[in-house]
């Protein structure tokens, strides 16, 4: 998939850079359109999903694969399902080269900017990849429920070790992870999906599905 083929919500990078209502307009619309389609030509997307079998376990705890978690905000978003698409996806490193440079000269304002598109454009990224993954589901007559990411709600970041070992992350899509668990690049995600015979709780996605009321980009 190329980069140019993505859904670019400009709505999101102004939300991103504090605009909560309208559009700027003149030369710092000119500046995000212009930034956004810098990184939209240097990025290198790539991804990795795979399907595994789900057991719960009680008291919120649950396997997949042979990867055992313990989340109850996970747990009810899984509720009903008995599979579970573990998956990975980055749009590289040209947002952080991109923000990097812009920041060595001078050009802060840029530096954001960029870090607010490569927010949008990695989302966009991954909702197109949750819409193959939706579709391959409908052909086995199953539905997906919201994507849910290690941070959301009580789900640690601490499990990301084990996502990155059961899936190759590195392997297969060059992220890594640091000591104090933060993916390279920066604008990587990881996430896992529920797989349910039912078409049952699946409607919400993102924010919605995040118990966390303190963020400061909640919508």
């Amino acid at each position: 998939m190329d980069a140019r083929e993505l859904e670019l919500d400009y709505s999101e990078v102004y939300r991103y850079l504090g605009y909560r209502k309208g559009v700027p307009e003149g030369e710092v619309r000119h500046v995000v359109e212009q930034c956004v389609e810098d990184l939209v030509s240097q990025a290198e997307l790539k991804s990795v999903a795979r399907r595994f079998p789900l057991k719960f376990l009680g008291d919120n705890r649950f396997l997949i694969g042979d990867m055992e978690l313990e989340s109850r905000a996970l747990s009810r978003n899984m509720r009903g399902c008995d599979e579970a698409y573990l998956m990975a996806a980055t749009i590289g490193f040209a947002m952080d080269r991109l923000a990097a440079r812009a920041a060595a000269i001078g050009r802060m304002s840029r530096a954001v900017i960029y870090q607010a598109a490569g927010a949008m454009l990695i989302e966009s990224y991954c909702d197109a990849l949750n819409r193959k993954l939706k579709e391959e589901a409908a052909a086995e007559g199953k539905f997906l429920r919201p994507r849910f990411s290690p941070g959301y709600g009580d789900l640690p970041l601490a499990i990301q070790p084990e996502l990155f070992r059961v899936l190759e992350i590195q392997k297969h899509t060059g992220i890594t992870l640091t000591e104090s668990l933060l993916m390279m690049p920066t604008k990587s995600v990881t996430a896992l999906i529920g797989v349910s015979p039912e078409d049952s709780h699946c409607v919400l996605q993102g924010c919605e599905s995040c118990s966390k009321t303190n963020c400061s980009f909640r919508r």
